[in-house]
């Protein structure tokens, strides 16, 4: 699915839920979010919501780390989707679950994909 020419996203998607979960040995993958999608200016910019659900006790740095994977897993899919076009996106993260043992940046790199595949496919009215 191409982004159309206003870009994206043309207008706010919220309550994107993006869950990667996988258990099938070690290492597992344990990457929950729920994001708001608004059109900002130009780039990529994520922020923790104030009030945020953080659950599963991370360390702040660690936090940091999985957010910044978000956004990188983020623009990676959007490169791929709309390739040469400038994105204006601020990110609102509203819920993160971390698992002590099955988080990891991949983890979060993944549930950013995943996360704007779920907002094209709202934004553009395609079947996911």
């Amino acid at each position: 699915m191409a982004v159309e020419a206003e870009g994206f996203p043309p207008r706010p998607v919220r309550g994107v839920h993006a869950r990667y979960v996988r258990q099938a040995g070690c290492p597992g993958d344990v990457a929950i979010v729920t994001v708001d999608l608004e059109p900002w200016e130009e780039g990529l910019h994520l922020e923790l919501a104030a009030g945020a659900t953080v659950r599963g006790e991370p360390e702040p740095e660690e936090l940091e780390c999985f957010l910044a994977a978000l956004a990188a897993g983020m623009r990676e899919e959007l490169a791929e989707r709309a390739p040469g076009r400038a994105v204006a996106l601020a990110v609102v993260v509203h819920h993160v679950t971390v698992h002590a043992v099955d988080s990891r940046e991949h983890s979060f790199r993944v549930a950013g994909r995943l996360a704007v595949r779920e907002a094209l496919a709202r934004a553009y009215g395609e079947d996911r």
